[in-house]
């Protein structure tokens, strides 16, 4: 391309694209570095043995914890760096197919995350991937005790926008991470045992879930072909952290589900089984 004010000269010929290419320093430029990391997320349920209460269910995150430098020993999202002859999706499907042997997960783009130092090994930009499962019809990779599902908690936002966030899985690891929600800005204020910016990831995948709830149907990817309608609510109630009026909540629910002529038995009263009405590319 010529310069503002350049002409070409008579008789001078002008590079084809092809010739351009084929001269093309690609060392001109520096390049950063690209991975991608995937928040999975699941609703566990705890089985209780009162029959007139529903089984107890809980908002879980999938953790890798980290073999090899840096942060070695630390918990982090499963991630990893992309390959020049793949998409990002095809290296989030990759990454979850051999750390986990998950397949056909529902995955959505979630966020670029660019912050100059967030990895200390040199500039790396994180494209963050968040997938919903039914962690009933799940199998993971268990060969070690390095894969593991952390129940996700987190305080109420505070007035000036701190939240703390509280992993905890079955062998009693605990992890805690504080950060400050100011607009569009995240600052990770603690990150306890959890590598890179991978607090923020999380945060930002929960708040962005939690809006997602009321004009999508993102919640039905966590449930099984069939639910009751309190199985259902609890879910929301989970994702969004509060009680739900089951009025309200039906009246809002009613066009997205079928009632099948099923019956789910083995408590108090049998209730009546549903299935999700919509496209069913959701899960």
């Amino acid at each position: 391309m010529l310069e503002r004010g350049e002409v070409v000269k008579k008789n001078e010929r002008v590079l084809t694209e092809k010739e351009f290419l084929k001269q093309y320093n690609v060392s001109e430029f520096e390049r950063p570095s690209t991975t991608v990391d995937n928040l999975l997320l699941a609703i566990d349920e705890v089985e209780n043995n009162d029959i007139r209460k529903l089984n107890e269910k809980r908002l879980q995150v999938l953790l890798v914890k980290r073999e090899e430098h840096p942060y070695i020993d630390m918990w982090n999202l499963p991630g990893t760096f992309v390959r020049l002859n793949e998409t990002l999706k095809q290296a989030s499907i990759r990454c979850l197919e051999v750390k986990t042997h998950l397949k056909d997960i529902y995955l959505e783009q979630l966020y670029t995350f660019d912050d100059i130092n967030r990895d200390p090994r040199t500039r790396v930009l994180s494209i963050a991937h968040m997938g919903l499962v039914d962690k009933k019809s799940t199998i993971i990779k268990n060969d070690s005790e390095n894969t593991a599902w952390f129940t996700l908690k987190t305080s109420n936002i505070s007035l000036d926008g701190i939240c703390e966030i509280i992993l905890d899985n079955e062998n009693g690891t605990v992890i805690k991470t504080k950060v400050k929600a100011d607009n569009n800005n995240i600052t990770i204020l603690e990150a306890g045992n959890l590598a890179f910016d991978h607090a923020k990831i999380i945060f930002y995948g929960l708040t962005r879930m939690r809006n997602k709830l009321e004009y999508t149907d993102i919640a039905f990817s966590m449930l099984g072909e069939q639910f009751t309608m309190a199985e259902l609510q609890q879910v929301y109630e989970v994702i969004l952290d509060k009680k739900l009026t089951k009025a309200n909540f039906q009246r809002k629910i009613k066009d997205k589900v079928q009632i099948l002529n099923k019956y789910k038995t083995g408590g108090y009263r049998p209730a009546k089984l549903y299935k999700y009405r919509g496209d069913e590319n959701v899960r």
